[in-house]
């Protein structure tokens, strides 16, 4: 700690071991700069301090660039002595700002200058003792973010003999004056002015370096950051940022000083990348090739075939994936209503049928994706924990898998081995793509805009045909229903099929450097980037009548035969125009064609057709994926319900074999009846009053 005394601000900056000659040096070299640095002619540094001023700010944005291109040695000593410098600049910012406003400057305590556009980026992992005390620039993800808090970083003593001290303080922890320096006694009692005492807004953050960057098999790193007045809450968790600030030591607080001290940055400045889109790097001659690429009339076909090459066939698959990862367009209404645009795939298949392999592929093709699996993931982990910090005992906000993949793709393998409490957690981030969370007096909601590809095995191990894809599928019908395309892979004998696997394999075996996509990785990621960010297809007419179409087509199957299933809902027809648009997106065009609404219109059907069935009346019945009973299934339901109810009226109870008795002459066989009273159980309808007898809640 220093002590300040009454000494004026300018004063008390200038502290610092240089020759006087030297501090006149720097200050005419950034006043120069601040005064004469010009674009298009005007002096852009003036500018922004005339806005700063009108819009009531005390923080001003330099751009590292236009430093290094006026003065490379003034740049190059912002890196090397950052906390100096700074000091200087604050100087000359007031300076400026009392010329230009001098009732303003009298307001604010003091003006601070943001850097952004560091030439170097750092890595977490990077970092080591020799850029200590520099300004350096640092990538990752905010995974912790504590509360705002009001930390003292100016005290105002008051001592018994009425004189008061400034202390400046540099740690976590204050100290009291050891004397007075007025009466010059070491006894007596000093009382904090809390008043006259300077308090700055403070956050402490959790930066964790970025999933794609991780080398393989190793842990991620993380480093702090202190962020201070208006950079407070810019960021949470989950947000992809850029930190710019001085790397420092953590002072340890106790008697004996540690040989061992934690890094952390004191943040000058944050960018906060939006979306995945601003990770990736287009440049010009990047932009003319992936325009040539979208001219191919095989484009589309192209960019399927370059899914996962290595796994033969499974092209429906491999087109859905496709476009999962262009997806549609989100849309917020005039009343805040948003419409996701992210598409979500289910794959369900027998052991050996490359689930896992496709979900690892888009892992690592998808520009911004989070591998995930079942067994290995809880609910706090997808989607945020509130976790307490050992050493301040602070609650920090943690974020999850999903919120991570903010933008990007979260690869869920094995969904089906998820404990049903963790389950539950993902509803809210598939439907309204956001993560609420309220613990430990914590209370927020968080950006989840991520589509999920997940994979599982089917209950009995291979996919029973002869069931609904709610028997086969450990899932409830809650999250069956928020995917938009559900696909089933079963293992069937095929001998001519069975060859050209074979000979896939064997080839892929034998000469793998072969085996590659026709467009490549870094370049179809820049695609997939490059649609999403400029490409925003409209529906044309006949798009729109298609699609209208087939759903009221539909729909119609339920009125022509009485009491028919329904065959589609308005969520289907959401999920066709997610798919159209991602088709349309494929090629680049601006506008969603009929070709586009087409192929929407068939994966849907095929969809319905293979996981929809009806399997005891044949017929499409939404309700299999829906609500998990088939109408068939519910009528039955009822029909034993109200055999339970009127036995017992009679008896007090229905037994078991009059139950079933009753069944068989409604012709429901016996393995219905048992399934039926399971869930009807499970669900509270009815109870056991005895062994054997059931009777209804109500």
């Amino acid at each position: 700690m220093q002590y300040l005394g009454d000494l004026a601000m300018e004063e008390r900056i200038l502290i610092a071991p240089k020759a006087d000659e030297q501090l006149l040096d720097v200050t005419n070299n950034i006043e120069e700069f601040l005064h004469n640095f010009k674009v298009d002619g005007k002096a852009k540094y003036r500018e922004l301090i005339r806005k700063m001023i009108l819009e009531g700010r005390y923080d001003i944005e330099i751009d590292f660039n236009d430093l290094m291109s006026y003065n490379p040695k003034l740049a190059e000593n912002v890196i090397k002595s950052p906390e100096y410098m700074l000091k200087h600049f604050l100087v000359v910012l007031r300076k400026i700002v009392e010329y230009e406003a001098p009732d303003y400057a009298e307001r604010v305590y003091e003006i601070i200058p943001r850097f952004r556009n560091l030439p170097l980026v750092f890595k977490i992992r990077d970092l080591r003792s020799h850029l200590l005390n520099n300004l350096i620039a640092v990538e990752g993800i905010v995974i912790r973010a504590s509360p705002p808090k009001q930390k003292l970083t100016e005290a105002v003593f008051q001592h018994d003999c009425g004189n008061e001290v400034k202390v400046l303080v540099t740690s976590d922890s204050v100290e009291k004056p050891l004397h007075c320096p007025y009466c010059h006694k070491s006894s007596g009692s000093w009382r904090l002015i809390e008043e006259k005492s300077r308090f700055r807004d403070f956050q402490r953050l959790v930066i964790q370096e970025k999933p794609e960057e991780m080398p393989a098999g190793r842990m991620p790193r993380s480093i702090e950051a202190d962020v201070y007045d208006n950079l407070v809450d810019v960021a949470r968790p989950g947000d992809r940022i850029v930190v710019i600030g001085i790397l420092k030591l953590r002072r340890s607080d106790g008697k004996k000083m540690k040989s061992l001290h934690d890094m952390y940055i004191e943040v000058n400045n944050i960018i906060v990348s939006q979306r995945m889109l601003e990770e990736i790097e287009i440049t010009k001659e990047d932009e003319e090739k992936i325009r040539e690429l979208a001219k191919d009339p095989l484009i589309r076909r192209k960019i399927i075939a370059s899914i996962a090459p290595a796994i033969h066939g499974l092209w429906d698959v491999k087109e859905a994936i496709a476009l999962l990862l262009f997806g549609g367009l989100p849309k917020v209404l005039p009343d805040g209503t948003k419409i996701r645009g992210d598409i979500h795939i289910l794959i369900i298949g027998d052991p050996g049928t490359a689930k896992s392999q496709l979900l690892q592929y888009v892992a690592r093709i998808a520009p911004r994706a989070i591998y995930t699996t079942g067994k290995g993931a809880t609910a706090a982990g997808l989607t945020a924990a509130v976790v307490r910090d050992k050493q301040t005992g602070e609650y920090y906000l943690e974020a999850g898998a999903l919120v991570l993949a903010d933008g990007g793709v979260a690869c869920i393998d094995e969904i089906d081995k998820m404990r049903e409490e963790d389950r539950v957690a993902i509803h809210e981030a598939m439907e309204q793509q956001t993560i609420s969370i309220a613990k430990a007096g914590i209370v927020a909601r968080l950006n989840a805009r991520t589509s999920v590809l997940a994979a599982g095995n089917p209950r009995y191990g291979r996919y029973l045909v002869n069931r609904s894809i709610a028997e086969n599928v450990n899932l409830p019908p809650t999250i069956l229903s928020r995917f938009d395309l559900i696909f089933v892979l079963r293992d069937v004998p095929n001998p001519e099929r069975d060859l050209h696997l074979a000979r896939h394999i064997t080839y892929t075996h034998m000469r793998e450097e072969e085996v590659k996509p026709i467009i490549d990785v870094e370049t179809l990621r820049k695609y997939i980037a490059y649609a999403k960010k400029f490409v925003r297809p409209n529906l044309s007419e006949g798009a729109k009548k298609m699609l209208e179409e087939f759903f009221v087509e539909m729909r119609k199957r339920s009125l022509e035969v009485p009491d028919s299933p329904i065959a589609i809902t308005a969520r289907q027809l959401e999920a066709l125009i997610r798919l159209a648009e991602a088709h349309a997106k494929m090629a680049l065009k601006s506008i969603v064609t009929e070709e586009d609404a087409a192929e929407a219109i068939r994966l849907v059907r095929s969809m319905l057709e293979s996981v929809g069935i009806d399997v005891e009346s044949g017929e499409i019945d939404i309700d299999v994926i829906m609500t998990g009973k088939p109408k068939s299934q519910r009528e039955k339901m009822l029909i034993i319900e109200e055999i339970i109810r009127n036995l017992a009226k009679e008896d007090g109870c229905a037994k078991i074999k009059a139950i079933v008795s009753k069944a068989r002459e409604q012709h429901i066989e016996d393995k219905l009846v048992e399934e039926v009273l399971v869930r009807m159980r499970r669900e509270g309808l009815i109870y056991e009053v005895r062994e054997g007898c059931y009777a209804p809640v109500i």
